[in-house]
């Protein structure tokens, strides 16, 4: 008879989310749980939320309904729901009330007392909702079950302050908190001691990172120490903010031997009347000249960025501020939203909506563009021979193996599988849209 107990872990949002729920993992693991890709098989189940996007949320509900039925068969099953989404205010207590069976929920700022939470339903039998509504500082320490064996995500700070007007992060990540030189250093040569290759550092602005410090400590300087470290291979960040982006971090990616040549750069519109609407204190122009200067001092820079479509009061002509901005950049790849409103959030209250008819019409449009450009990047790569982190399997054909460029173009090869986790040589023999073709060398 099986006496082990489970726990399952659905986990929408951003990296940081992701990262989250590692540790949650980590903390279940290091109670003696194993984690099940199963529901059924479960005695605690933690849905970690999103509230970025209405889109995550409506899964969240959906998702929360159909445990019901779970819950009635298994009156021990534990069922969880934390994340970006509790931090609204209101929102613990409409899940509770709309879904009575929910044991536990917790938010971003008191993640680190779940054990506690699971131990005291357990006892009193009883729901726990408990949600900070503020940051206490950071908890350092915490146990983490990585999702990969050869990269991992290093957070190096926390929050943010810009306040985008379309933005909920700084209402339920709160303000930002940066971890200290010492300890994000000493997190990574730990990874380094158990073969870790890759690592990328997670910041919500990671350009703003050490501003908080006393004394303060600058992104580049950062970067240049992690560099340093003996074993670890590649460093990769995100995300960063156009405003915050300074010559210094730009001369580090390209003097540092072991930061990859990819800088993820949200522009989100290419109109200078919508940035301005947003909140993102930059123009189109200083946008593209920051663009120009990357491209000059890193030459093969692959540039990658996030897009709203349909922001409040955009016009045609706004839009095709933004096609062509797209056009000129030429992203290696992007990543398209429609605009969604998020209570809460000053956008929200804006009476300029455009219409969902009008958000996917340009949102289809938008995506060709970019595909477009992705393609053109990627046809550069073919007869080239490029260096891989072997990730794994191939998803789309096991018989092969796939992993990344410095550049982040993901790459499916035939090769040796002896090899997953080590960096190898690769001839890319075709260009697809979204990835390459190649075979080691």
């Amino acid at each position: 008879m099986d006496n082990q107990k489970y726990f399952y872990i659905e986990t929408w949002g951003c990296q940081m989310n992701e990262e989250d729920s590692e540790k949650l993992s980590g903390m279940l693991k290091n109670m003696g749980y194993a984690k099940t890709e199963e529901k059924k098989k479960s005695s605690i189940i933690i849905f970690n939320t999103c509230c970025v996007r209405e889109n995550a949320e409506l899964k969240v509900y959906g998702n929360l309904g159909a445990l019901k039925a779970l819950k009635e068969k298994n009156s021990d099953l534990i069922i969880a729901v934390c994340g970006c989404m509790m931090q609204q205010e209101g929102m613990a207590e409409a899940i509770i009330k709309k879904y009575p069976f929910v044991d536990i929920i917790f938010g971003t700022h008191n993640a680190h007392m779940f054990p506690e939470y699971l131990n005291r339903t357990r006892q009193e039998n009883k729901s726990i909702i408990e949600v900070w509504d503020k940051e206490k500082g950071i908890v350092e320490g915490l146990p983490i079950d990585r999702e990969s064996n050869t990269k991992a995500f290093v957070t190096i700070m926390y929050g943010c302050n810009n306040f985008c007007t379309y933005c909920i992060v700084p209402y339920v990540r709160g303000r930002e908190r940066s971890r200290t030189p010492e300890e994000i250093e000493k997190e990574i040569m730990e990874l380094v001691d158990k073969g870790y290759k890759e690592v990328t550092l997670l910041g919500q602005n990671v350009n703003s990172y050490g501003k908080d410090l006393v004394p303060s400590f600058s992104f580049a300087d950062l970067l240049k120490r992690l560099n340093n470290i003996d074993g670890i291979e590649r460093i990769r960040f995100m995300t960063s903010h156009p405003k915050d982006l300074t010559d210094d971090v730009i001369d580090a990616v390209a003097e540092c031997s072991k930061l990859c040549d990819h800088i993820h750069l949200p522009v989100q519109s290419g109109s200078s009347k919508i940035l301005k609407e947003m909140n993102r204190k930059y123009t189109r122009e200083e946008y593209l000249s920051l663009v120009n200067k990357i491209k000059a001092k890193i030459p093969g820079v692959a540039l990658t960025t996030d897009i709203i479509v349909g922001f409040p009061g955009e016009t045609e002509e706004d839009f095709s501020d933004t096609l062509s901005l797209v056009s000129e950049v030429e992203y290696d790849s992007a990543f398209t939203f429609l605009y969604s409103t998020r209570k809460g959030t000053p956008a929200c209250e804006f009476e300029t909506q455009v219409s969902e008819e009008v958000k996917r019409e340009r949102f289809n449009r938008l995506v060709e563009e970019v595909n477009r450009a992705c393609a053109k990047k990627n046809k550069e790569y073919e007869g080239r021979t490029v260096k891989v982190l072997v990730e794994g399997t191939s998803k789309s054909d096991d018989e092969k193996l796939m992993g990344r460029t410095e550049t982040s173009k993901l790459v499916n090869f035939a090769g040796n599988k002896n090899n997953i986790g080590k960096i190898v040589n690769v001839k890319i023999t075709k260009a697809q849209t979204f990835s390459l073709l190649g075979e080691e060398i």
